[in-house]
């Protein structure tokens, strides 16, 4: 059984959405959310949003996936949006283990077969939510294809300061005391803490008074920066993955040139020995290439559903 839980249609401006709690297999209330296409469906798009984030920013790219027939799927990963914070600071975001993502993967995924949403099902996912959509295609997830937009496959550290990084996360979980925030981070939500002309995620300013407005008008939107063992455990995990072949399946990876938030390398390397892959660069863009000027939007999302399309049949 499935609750209602709260959407801001308002601050969402995208198409009718409904929200639902639902449990992961370890007790943690999540939020997913369902929008339904515009006709008969091809499809439904599950989209996988990256940290920080939550489902009502995506309005935007929901409508466009509606409006090209097909069903989407969100979900606020735990620890974030308006699903279960998991330690006493709620603007610190904190995961013990990246494998705890796949429990909430897993949830929604019960959710969706419970829904009967059609098939075949794609997957489009940004940054930290590129990295938990690998794994779960890794792990066999049955998506036809996906899109990744600048998906955190390595986190941009330099190589002079990554062993002071590793050190200094693993001590601090060594003596509980990984719920802390990792240094020279913000509990701020970016969008009220950094300034547009600083910002690292998006060259459109409408897009970023956006994201302030929302984290504005729905405090419990707002997330501030990681704890060190959320360091840790995506610093792990993105080794792990590394390590590992690409699936078999096709995908578009999308990476601005002005990006300095996430490893280009670790991206252009997988991209590069990705059968049935392709990386696409958008020049001038920063990270969050979904949240850029209007023009550079429909490049990438008319990319991925043009795709998407072409393998719904």
């Amino acid at each position: 059984m499935t609750d209602p839980a709260p959407f801001r249609a308002d601050l969402a401006q995208g198409p009718d959405t409904s929200a639902f709690w639902v449990h992961s297999s370890d007790g943690v209330r999540l939020r997913v959310g369902h929008a339904k296409a515009r006709g008969e469906a091809k499809g439904t798009i599950f989209l996988f949003s990256g940290r920080t984030e939550y489902m009502e920013k995506y309005g935007h790219t929901a409508r466009s996936c509606v409006q090209s027939g097909f069903d989407l799927l969100g979900i606020d990963w735990r620890g974030q949006g308006l699903s279960d914070r998991l330690v006493s600071d709620p603007m610190i975001g904190h995961v013990d283990d990246f494998a705890s993502f796949q429990k909430d993967w897993s949830a929604m995924r019960a959710f969706a077969a419970a829904r009967e949403v059609p098939k075949p099902w794609f997957l489009i996912a940004h940054s930290m939510g590129g990295t938990i959509g690998l794994r779960a295609l890794m792990n066999g997830a049955d998506f036809r294809a996906a899109m990744f937009s600048a998906p955190m496959w390595g986190i941009n550290i330099g190589s002079s300061l990554r062993p002071a990084a590793v050190s200094i996360s693993w001590a601090a979980s060594r003596l509980g005391q990984g719920h802390r925030i990792a240094p020279g981070m913000s509990a701020k939500a970016y969008p009220k803490a950094e300034a547009f002309e600083d910002n690292l995620l998006t060259t459109d300013r409408e897009m970023y008074d956006m994201m302030r407005r929302h984290v504005e008008a729905e405090p419990r939107f707002g997330l501030g920066g990681p704890s060190l063992q959320w360091l840790r455990a995506a610093l792990k995990e993105c080794d792990a993955l590394a390590k590992l072949p690409s699936p078999a399946l096709p995908a578009l990876c999308f990476l601005g040139s002005r990006e300095s938030i996430v490893d280009t390398k670790r991206i252009r390397e997988r991209m590069t020995h990705w059968r049935g892959g392709k990386l696409l660069l958008v020049d001038g863009a920063k990270h969050e290439v979904l949240m850029e000027k209007p023009a550079t939007r429909r490049q990438v999302e008319g990319a991925a559903l043009s795709l998407f399309s072409s393998l719904s049949s």
